[in-house]
């Protein structure tokens, strides 16, 4: 009925890393699946469909018709890795609204079979406002990210050192995931003895590239009781775009400074009361500059704040990413924003491994950024609160 709140039913990443003999269509049919075995329901239940740019084809009309689904909400919003937790906002509110009980969404991808990297140059489209002025320069997404962090390092007097800690904090989580890519703890020296990919950025400072994916379903609170599953609430949501104002440029200030705050103050929290926090690691730049734009640290204090620890789960102030990130586990589809929620819902549920699990954890934040930090990106913030 209008004005119930939304529940996270069902939750599942899919465990292939590597999947050269399937499809992209394929793999969203497998984590839409897993989603559904998770929550306890099946595909006859589903009446809303989200996914964004990753899905082949018409998007949700491509995947509904080989899901064999017949939605009666269906939404394509496009934000690059963001997408998928504004789709966990506009499912909420559709099921706030009546539009539909039972939403699922989908992430899924093969850029590593597909041998995508950091360094391939960006596809321009000519008909983009901003490709025939930026073209030129040949941007990709490890020297756009460099920027901001040199930036950073100049304006703030981060260290190289500081980034590490954060692929750091990953790899001593991602030890205990089966599934990771790289699930072998790293030192900071290793970090910095790695190849420079783009100053001040080394190999261990950008994100694996992985096939894979995930889902989410979502539904009224009605039928989350009636499932015998967590009851892991939407509790708080904000969405925002970024691009570079006529030439304003601000390097070391993401979107995350006006989405977090609207989910904030729509959940009645503070940062000080997250227990757990997912946050998007395409770099390890990109974890600083979005734990100071949430208000986790004050700006420019984000190197500090990650250093020493502070981001493993039983050792620092704030666990992050236990499930060893984009950095560590996977990055499917080259977009992130999916898994940041799967891994925030294990975590309220208690389902996280015991090494990594945050006791009691009763509120988790996911953030996720899509598009590009340094040109124009958007920005996804979601806070989750389990029920007693």
């Amino acid at each position: 009925m209008p004005g119930d709140d939304a529940y996270v039913a069902g939750a599942f990443e899919h465990p292939l890393r590597l999947a050269p003999d399937k499809s992209v269509a394929q793999l969203h049919a497998e984590v839409a699946k897993g989603a559904l075995e998770d929550a306890g329901l099946s595909l006859q239940d589903v009446d809303g469909y989200f996914c964004a740019g990753d899905a082949p084809g018409l998007g949700p009309l491509s995947m509904a018709d080989y899901l064999g689904i017949q939605p009666r909400h269906v939404d394509s919003t496009e934000t690059g890795g963001s997408s998928y937790l504004i789709h966990i906002s506009h499912a909420a509110q559709a099921i706030a609204a009546g539009k539909c009980d039972v939403a699922l969404i989908t992430l899924a991808g093969r850029p590593r079979s597909e041998g995508s990297t950091a360094t391939t140059p960006r596809s321009w489209n000519t008909g983009t406002p901003e490709g025939p002025f930026e073209a030129p320069y040949g941007a990709n997404s490890a020297n756009l990210y460099a920027m901001c962090a040199k930036r950073h390092m100049f304006e703030f007097g981060t260290t190289q050192e500081q980034l590490a800690w954060v692929k750091v904090a990953a790899s001593h989580h991602a030890m205990h995931n089966p599934n990771a890519m790289l699930p072998r703890p790293v030192t900071v020296q290793e970090v910095l003895g790695s190849p420079m990919v783009a100053d001040p950025l080394h190999r261990l400072d950008c994100c694996v590239v992985s096939d894979g994916g995930g889902a989410l379903v979502l539904t009224r609170r009605e039928i989350a009781a009636s499932l015998k599953r967590p009851l892991v609430r939407v509790a708080g949501a904000g969405e925002a775009v970024m691009g570079q104002a006529g030439g304003h440029v601000e390097l070391t200030r993401t979107a995350a400074a006006i989405s977090g705050p609207l989910a904030f103050t729509e959940a009645g929290v503070r940062p000080a009361d997250i227990q757990y926090a997912s946050i998007y690691d395409s770099f390890t730049i990109t974890v600083i500059l979005q734990l100071e734009d949430l208000g986790f640290c004050e700006k420019g204090r984000g190197g500090a704040f990650v250093a020493d620890g502070n981001l493993i789960a039983g050792v620092g102030k704030l666990p992050v990413n236990t499930d060893g990130g984009g950095l560590c586990n996977n990055h499917p589809a080259n977009r992130g924003g999916m898994n940041k929620a799967i891994e925030a819902v294990r975590q309220l549920r208690g389902e996280a491994h015991p090494a990594v699990q945050v006791p009691n954890c009763r509120l988790a934040l996911a953030q996720g950024t899509g598009g590009y930090l340094g040109t124009r990106h958007g920005s996804a913030t979601v806070i989750f609160e389990r029920e007693a």
